[in-house]
């Protein structure tokens, strides 16, 4: 089970990552983070940053180091990892790596109620879903190709999501194809149903009384 966090937004994971670095102020964390394509990675909101930065100076986490002014520019504050921002950061990178969690899905939630949909307006949504995902794909892919400069550590979170991506795209293409070649169980009844204007909550009832065989 995940731990509860004094800060349990993933962009203060991401801010105490960069400032692992070096001190930064605001305005430079979410500009490394950006340059990083972290909002790629992490769902980030970056209106919350200023926050987030509070909260964690307040759990001990960062502390102030400084301050700098440019120009006309109000006065930036300059902030530093503490040691235990450090074992924050390590200890918390530690349970994301080690520790599954189920996450909420649209498409799970989306094939949870697949049969209030005929099985031909699925098939056809799940080849859209695929071109959408085939798309992604390749793009990464591309993306990656043009980082070859950058080490591997530093890619590998890419390098997954790829891996995920391909793996979905394999399972709803096996799925469609079932449903399209009629191998999938009771895809007749499904369109049986259907085509009778049967409610999914009948549909069990009449399956229950043996009326669908």
């Amino acid at each position: 089970m995940a731990k509860k966090r004094k800060v349990g937004n993933l962009l203060a994971l991401a801010a105490l990552a960069a400032l692992v670095e070096r001190p930064m102020h605001r305005y430079e964390i979410a500009a490394v983070l950006k340059q990083r394509g972290k909002e790629r990675d992490m769902d980030i909101k970056w209106g919350s940053l200023y926050t987030v930065v509070q909260n964690l100076e307040k759990h001990g986490f960062l502390e102030v180091v400084g301050s700098e002014r440019a120009g006309a520019r109000p006065e930036r504050t300059i902030y530093t990892i503490t040691p235990a921002g450090r074992a924050e950061l390590e200890d918390w990178t530690r349970e994301l790596l080690s520790t599954p969690e189920p996450e909420t899905r649209r498409f799970t939630a989306g094939l949870s109620i697949a049969a209030v949909l005929p099985p031909d307006d699925v098939i056809a949504l799940l080849s859209e879903r695929l071109d959408g995902l085939d798309r992604t794909i390749a793009r990464l892919r591309s993306d990656l190709a043009q980082t070859a400069a950058v080490p591997r550590l530093f890619l590998i979170e890419d390098e997954y999501d790829i891996a995920m991506l391909q793996a979905e795209a394999a399972w709803v293409r096996s799925l469609r194809d079932e449903l399209t070649s009629g191998t999938f169980p009771g895809v007749d009844l499904w369109r049986q149903w259907h085509a009778e204007g049967i409610a999914p909550a009948e549909v069990v009832e009449r399956v229950e009384r043996g009326e669908f065989t």
